[in-house]
């Protein structure tokens, strides 16, 4: 073993089931962090968009600090990234026992795993299909019946009086449910709770996250989503069906289930990181197709956040996966709306037809369209900043299972009263016409043939008081029921986004940016002679939903295919993509996307899709950990034992080194090896002395590391007797024998680029001799990828 020069060593280190590590919440928030997060004086815990949460685990030494003039420590004003996160290896590693099993596959073998591919994309887009349908009718189901339990309800002691049984029957049902998805989030899976997109989107980014691919991990957030949408949350079923796709995906994908110990002994050939997260991108497609109708939509979600992985073939696969999903989806509606074949009602979101006469716009009204997109970024970015100083209460203050259900309880009893009290103190009464579409209206203290047009808005499903505000007729809401449901609903969906439930923040934003975009409409009319013509309130509800949606998320080009494909109308394809554009770079300004935050406050190494701007004068030798723990190509097999053991030093790749035999000259780089592939070679006994003593002995295949993924088990369970430490290890065969390197004067630009576009997990500095020197790895690059502030205090520093 070698160790390379001294600097700096915490960044390729990462321990996946947190035993060693940092106790970092979920990216829900859920888990109290276990050591102190105290800062220096005068510094903050998160500057918003400027700084990434990140800090050194070590104190640099002035000794350190001064080696070879470079720059001190780069600022920062968090701890340090967590520990528990580790890499996914979405780069083949091409050693010798791959090689020759790809030689010997013929060509008609290579055929079969193809069709194979397109056999799992159909089984994911169907399971997903069908779960997206359970959730759908299970939700209407027991919405109806507590809808309709609370309105005859309501009805019968409107005259009688005692109205206030009628609160406390609606907070009871509310709490009851809620009750149930958040005991089941918070004690069962954890990370489950919220939508579940932060989470997949690191995945597909190439981080693991612990158990986010889990079969319990998809029941939990099944059943969750049911209990948080029928517990009349200001949620939706959206978000988690992007979750439950992936899973779906990972699950199927590798033709066993890890949780329920079944090994159907099928798709071997696809468990490795590499194919699995191809699979879990068809998967999320597949959800976001499922979700609203949006087969393209879907995709482009996909390539949006793993954009340097695709090809065409895998393109079209998940093409694939996103269409069958929506047939199955709508198959199975149509014959439980007994209405068998009819597939024109695509996704659990449905926004309905907008017909050409209402939707047709003018040139005058994209400057208004544009300034809509502002307003959404702006509000967007006050319920992010809002959001964002909530969680950060939840994870000091509310850390405990107990706790959390409380708070859902509380929020669900509290959303009860909110709404209740909003209908009852409401005087809109609107005429109920032959033609009305309202699903559970109220007459409360109206007149006879009339409905209180709040609990139109309140007393509903989110989807359907979407539905309502997009296609109502004008003068179905006055400017004040609109003006305080925006108002309260605001806040209790930046309350509710971020409890231990499982619920999305896609349908209450749309709620929210539709009813302030009616809104609009309505006040454009009325302050324009000849605008009732051109200012419909449904064309500005939509365009309001889609400005308050994009200015909290902050996608673009796949939310704006999914909302032209979700309302079936193209033609406002380019109003709905300058809103969103308006509204990315407005909020942008003031703070980071909603699940961005979320992804930062748990201090994960995302790596975003460019480095930094000005980072071209920084190099690989900046950015790079050392010292590096070096293998020999042949090893001891107590020294492998003894590093692997090592928990201050938890390394998941090792650089193998040579030296020449009689030699004086340094170990040269010939190759790298993981941690997965060395716990495996010593629970096979993969021993230079056993070889040698056992001709018969069968030959370690990748059969026996596939069979171990992706759970490998942890070096504390290998058993290694005193005389087998004493045995030696040739890493030959196993190793990569190619792996990526770069000379330690390439830019940081450069090297983040290898990173994005390979999918690498290490990438090994090597000096003009191709001596190890450093090793960049995903967590360094997360460590650089500062803001301008932070880049321009790190150039002070430096000169």
């Amino acid at each position: 073993m070698a160790n390379i020069t001294k600097k700096v060593s915490w960044s390729s280190r990462a321990d996946e089931s947190g035993a060693t590590g940092e106790g970092t919440p979920l990216l829900n928030g859920s888990e109290q962090p276990r050591h102190s997060r105290q800062l220096s004086e005068g510094r903050s815990i998160f500057q918003i968009g400027r700084l990434s949460t990140v800090d050194l685990e070590e104190e640099i030494t002035s000794d350190e600090d001064s080696l070879r003039g470079r720059p001190k420590e780069i600022p920062h004003n968090e701890k340090l990234l967590s520990l528990k996160f580790e890499s996914l290896d979405y780069d083949n590693i091409e050693n010798q026992l791959f090689l020759e099993e790809e030689r010997r596959m013929s060509y008609m073998g290579f055929r079969c795993l193809e069709i194979s591919r397109w056999v799992v994309c159909g089984l994911i887009g169907f399971l997903t299909g069908l779960i997206a349908c359970f959730i759908d009718i299970v939700v209407e189901e027991l919405a109806g019946i507590k809808y309709q339990v609370v309105k005859q309800n309501i009805e019968k002691f409107t005259e009688a009086g005692g109205l206030s049984i009628s609160l406390i029957l609606w907070a009871v049902f509310n709490s009851a449910f809620v009750m149930v998805g958040a005991i089941i989030v918070a004690y069962f899976e954890p990370i489950a709770a919220g939508s579940g997109i932060p989470q997949i989107k690191c995945y597909l980014n190439g981080i693991k996250i612990p158990r986010v691919v889990r079969l319990k991990t998809l029941v939990v957030k099944v059943c969750g989503v049911i209990c948080s949408v029928v517990g009349g949350l200001a949620v939706g079923k959206e978000g988690p069906m992007i979750h439950s796709g992936a899973v779906v995906a990972a699950g199927v994908s590798q033709g066993r289930s890890t949780s329920l110990k079944r090994d159907f002994k099928i798709f071997e050939y696809f468990r490795r990181d590499t194919e699995k997260r191809d699979f879990v991108s068809a998967g999320a497609a597949a959800g976001v197709s499922a979700a609203f109708g949006a087969p393209v939509g879907g995709v482009l979600f996909s390539l949006e956040e793993g954009a340097s992985f695709w090809n065409q073939m895998l393109t079209w696969r998940i093409f694939f996966a996103s269409m069958i999903s929506t047939f199955t989806l709508n198959f199975f509606l149509s014959i439980y709306h007994n209405k068998p074949g009819d597939l024109s009602s695509p996704g659990l979101i449905n926004f309905g037809r907008f017909e050409s006469d209402s939707v047709a716009y003018n040139l005058y009204e994209i400057p208004l369209f544009i300034a809509m997109g502002a307003i959404g970024g702006i509000l967007g970015a006050l319920f992010n900043v809002l959001n964002y100083w909530l969680t950060i209460f939840r994870i000091r203050y509310v850390h405990r299972p107990c706790l959390q259900v409380m708070e859902a309880m509380l929020v669900a009893a509290v959303t009860a009263t909110v709404s209740f009290t909003m209908i009852y103190f409401s005087n809109d009464c609107q005429p109920l016409g032959p033609e009305h579409n309202e699903e559970y209206p109220l007459q409360l203290f109206c007149a006879d043939g009339e409905y209180n047009s709040m609990a139109t808005a309140f007393f509903n499903t989110p989807e359907r008081s979407v539905r309502s505000l997009f296609h109502n007729q004008p003068g179905s809401y006055n400017p004040l029921t609109l003006g305080l449901f925006t108002l309260t609903y605001f806040f209790l969906a930046c309350w509710t986004y971020g409890l231990a439930v499982s619920a999305g923040v896609f349908i209450p934003s749309l709620l929210i940016g539709a009813a302030w975009g009616r809104l609009f409409g309505i006040l454009l009319a009325s302050i324009t002679s000849n605008a009732t013509i051109w200012a419909d309130p449904g064309k500005y509800a939509l365009i309001g939903a889609a400005a308050q949606l994009g200015g909290i998320v902050r996608m673009t080009l796949s939310l704006t295919v999914i909302m032209v494909e979700a309302t079936g109308n193209v033609t406002y394809g380019l109003p709905i993509m300058l809103v969103l554009m308006t509204a990315k770079i407005v909020g942008d300004y003031f703070v980071e996307g909603l699940y961005d935050i979320h992804i930062k406050l748990q201090s994960v190494p995302f790596l975003h899709w460019e480095a930094p701007a000005t980072s071209h004068w920084l190099t690989a030798r900046e950015v790079m950990s050392s010292p590096v723990t070096c293998l020999n190509r042949i090893e001891k097999v107590g020294t492998i034992v003894d590093v692997l053991s090592n928990t201050s030093t938890n390394h998941n790749g090792f650089p193998v080194v040579v030296q020449v035999a009689g030699s004086d000259e340094p170990a040269k780089l010939c190759g790298l090896i993981l941690r997965s592939q060395l716990i495996v070679l010593l629970k096979h006994k993969v021993f230079v002395e056993l070889a040698r003593s056992r001709l018969n002995q069968r030959k370690l295949q990748l059969k026996d590391f596939r069979d171990a993924y992706p759970r490998f088990p942890p070096i504390q369970s290998i058993h290694v007797s005193q005389d087998e430490r004493e045995c030696m290890m040739d890493l030959t065969e196993f190793m990569n024998p190619t792996p990526y390197t770069v000379p330690q004067e390439t830019s940081l630009p450069r090297v983040f680029k290898l990173f994005r576009a390979l999918g690498l997990r290490h990438l090994v500095v090597v000096d003009d001799q191709n001596r190890v020197i450093g090793l960049v790895t995903r967590k360094d690059l997360a460590r650089y990828h500062l803001g301008k502030h932070g880049l321009e205090e790190l150039q002070l520093a430096h000169t």
